[in-house]
């Protein structure tokens, strides 16, 4: 019987800058969560919550933690992101969502990269939201 551990990779991840926000708004906030938004406010853009005031349902999909918060998104914008790895940033100027970071004239943005094959069987695996 092996005894290796998988070692998954990660569907999301963090910039420097989108970490120290993070943790400016832990000290504020307490736990957070994020959502890639489906479009009505901000397009399609990650937004930040105080854990538990966003209400996940099984429509929603985790795909994993970044930065010790767990990060969701609807199930349609699963389909369209799947093959790719996301990085969380940040970028001057005031969305037009309900994200915490907002006040503060900055927002979060996603940048992407697409798996390469290989990596496709190796990705953290998903999860729905009420399960979570």
């Amino acid at each position: 019987m092996s005894t290796e551990k998988v070692q998954y990779i990660p569907r999301v991840l963090a910039s420097d800058e989108a970490v120290e926000l993070i943790d400016q708004l832990k000290s504020q906030y307490g736990d957070l969560i994020f959502h890639q938004s489906g479009g009505c406010c901000d397009g399609s853009a990650p937004m930040c919550f105080e854990k538990g005031d966003f209400l996940l349902s099984d429509s929603d999909v985790w795909i994993g933690k970044v930065h010790g918060c767990d990060f969701f998104m609807s199930s349609d914008q699963f389909e369209y992101w799947k093959h790719t790895q996301l990085t969380l940033d940040i970028t001057p100027g005031r969305g037009s969502s309900f994200s915490l970071e907002i006040p503060l004239g900055i927002r979060f943005i996603i940048r992407s990269r697409i798996f390469e094959p290989h990596e496709m069987e190796q990705l953290v695996p998903v999860a729905k939201g009420d399960e979570v």
